[in-house]
């Protein structure tokens, strides 16, 4: 891991050569991680990691006026991708706090700050345990406070959005009382852990006291509408994303795009076996998976299979020979995810090392839940999930930060680019001979593809106020092929997140953009010279991507 290490901080010192303008670090460090301290720590910036999140209406009211004073600053700056997407970065969060109003309306907000708070301290070793604790205990007695303000600012918020926070709480209330104790085991006895253990116990009766307040205060008065209109749908997207193309030509696409990937199920499925639909040979291909003893050793050989075709066929260059370490998700992660890839922030300069978490199931639980479980990594789907989360999607494309060409281009990018790419790999990878054309991994990949497919369609439509919940659970039931128990969860997704078109959008996006690029380069057209040429820009909206790789501003589909 110290090669790791010397190579990253190499690779991240050449970024530093060209400097930004003066008001990029003041908006930094004055307006963005000053509201936002959790994301500072995230990013590695740890000057930030005992300050917590706060949902005062005199705070808010200061960093309204802060977001202000910058859009005007950079709005008198020469018009470059840099400036615009602090721009766009600026407007969104105003949009979020004037228009939106999360704060307001969705009581998980709150509780789910107050994990991922403590969550960024706890998931890395970015330095020695008792420091890092008093970091948590910091943050830990500044969260009952945080969540009494959301008693003030909660106003009639939509039923859905008060179910998901009860829903989150018990598992919630159980980081806090065995997942961070059991992350900070390594502190000894004495008067600091003696100050954790009040902290978090204060924090746990905190959770119980808001989770019973949600139960008997708020949830018979919410009747609010999760809806954000296609106004607000419009400029969310306009401005996290650079992409201004009308709802309902953005619908057409998606819908089309839908029709497209279910023909390409069927014939993926004809050639596994003409006689069966689609779903019934997709069960049977989860039931083909690993052991659990052999989860992690199928995992790694996954990922050296993926970098060894990729080296093969130059598909992109992987700027560093470290493979990223596959383990087992630690406990306290397992109640939070199935697979992940854990990097670090980009301006890290200890935890550098990179993980390939993979969720084992419990010894001790039922054959049947474990046959469930397992199923999440069948063998077909595993080469998908490694190819998004690693080879060549995420951790490939964390390797590529350092080197964007400024700091603004390191911290701030965009769904469409981030998901838009690793969904891309996805089916890029196929396309140029992974798998040796197998229909099995072909149709899992589809699979997948559908279910975001449904999210662009379902979360336009819901939001626009053409399509209500129970309407959205039936689409993704019958045009994605999922069961109602998965449907519910990505339709109650979608009514807080309601651009969650962000995969599909991104992939067709890079899918233009590349069509464009080995237009402008003829014969001269290279496939990793188009994917390395587009990872160096970092991960802005596709459309500020497509000005620096094509020299247009012309519209991303």
């Amino acid at each position: 891991m110290l090669l790791m290490r010397k190579l990253l901080l190499a690779i991240a010192l050449c970024g530093f050569a060209r400097a930004q303008s003066p008001i990029y670090d003041q908006f930094f460090d004055q307006c963005y991680f000053r509201y936002q301290p959790t994301a500072g720590t995230s990013a590695g910036f740890h000057q930030y990691d005992t300050e917590l999140e706060d949902f005062s209406t005199s705070t808010r009211a200061a960093r309204i006026r802060s977001l202000e004073h910058f859009e005007q600053q950079f709005s008198r700056l020469p018009d470059t991708i840099d400036r615009d997407l602090v721009l766009g970065t600026i407007r969104s969060e105003l949009l979020d706090l004037n228009n939106i109003r999360g704060w307001e309306k969705n009581p998980d907000e709150y509780s789910g700050l107050a994990t991922n708070a403590i969550y960024v301290l706890i998931s890395r070793n970015f330095a020695p345990p008792a420091e890092r604790m008093k970091s948590v205990i910091a943050r830990e007695k500044k969260i009952p406070a945080m969540l009494a303000e959301a008693r003030t600012n909660l106003r009639n918020p939509p039923r859905v959005y008060t179910e998901v926070a009860l829903e989150q709480l018990p598992g919630i209330e159980n980081f806090f009382r065995s997942d961070v104790p059991k992350a900070l085991a390594a502190v000894p006895q004495g008067a600091l852990r003696g100050e954790f253990t009040a902290s978090n116990q204060a924090v746990i009766d905190a959770l119980v006291a808001y989770e019973k307040y949600l139960k008997t205060g708020v949830l018979p008065a919410s009747t609010g509408d999760f809806r954000i209109g296609s106004d607000n749908f419009r400029k969310k997207l306009l401005y996290d994303e650079m992409v201004d193309t009308p709802l309902p030509k953005l619908l057409k696409i998606g819908y089309a795009n839908l029709r497209e990937i279910q023909r390409a199920m069927t014939v993926a499925a004809a050639k596994i076996d003409p006689h069966r639909d689609a779903s019934a040979i997709l069960q049977d291909l989860l039931k083909d998976h690993p052991s659990p003893n052999d989860l992690l050793s199928s995992v790694a050989a996954t990922l050296g299979g993926l970098r060894s075709f990729i080296e093969q066929h130059h598909i992109v260059t992987v700027p560093s020979p470290v493979m990223p370490k596959v383990e087992n998700t630690p406990p306290f992660m397992r109640a939070l995810t199935t697979a992940s890839m854990d990097t670090p922030g980009p301006y890290e300069r200890v935890a550098t090392e990179a993980y390939f978490n993979v969720t084992p199931p419990e010894p001790d639980w039922p054959k049947e839940r474990i046959e469930e479980h397992m199923e999440s990594f069948s063998r077909a789907q595993l080469s998908n999930l490694a190819a998004h989360e690693a080879f060549p999607g995420h951790y490939v494309q964390f390797l590529w930060a350092p080197m964007a060409p400024s700091k603004t281009r390191r911290l701030l990018g965009a769904g469409t680019n981030a998901e838009g790419w690793a969904h891309y790999c996805e089916q890029m990878m196929l396309d140029e001979g992974y798998g040796n054309g197998d229909p099995k991994l072909r149709l899992a990949q589809i699979d997948d593809a559908l279910l975001r497919n449904a999210r662009y369609i379902v979360g336009i439509e819901m939001h626009t106020g053409h399509m209500s919940f129970d309407q959205g659970v039936q689409f993704f039931m019958r045009e994605a092929h999922t069961t109602k128990e998965l449907a519910l969860v990505e339709t109650k997704r979608g009514t807080s997140d309601p651009t969650y078109l962000m995969y599909t959008l991104g992939k067709l996006e890079i899918l233009k953009l590349r069509a464009g690029y080995k237009a402008q380069k003829g014969a001269a057209f290279k496939l990793e010279d188009f994917h390395n040429a587009f990872l160096k820009q970092g991960f802005p909206p596709i459309p500020l991507v497509r000005r620096a790789l094509l020299g247009d501003d012309s519209p991303a589909l």
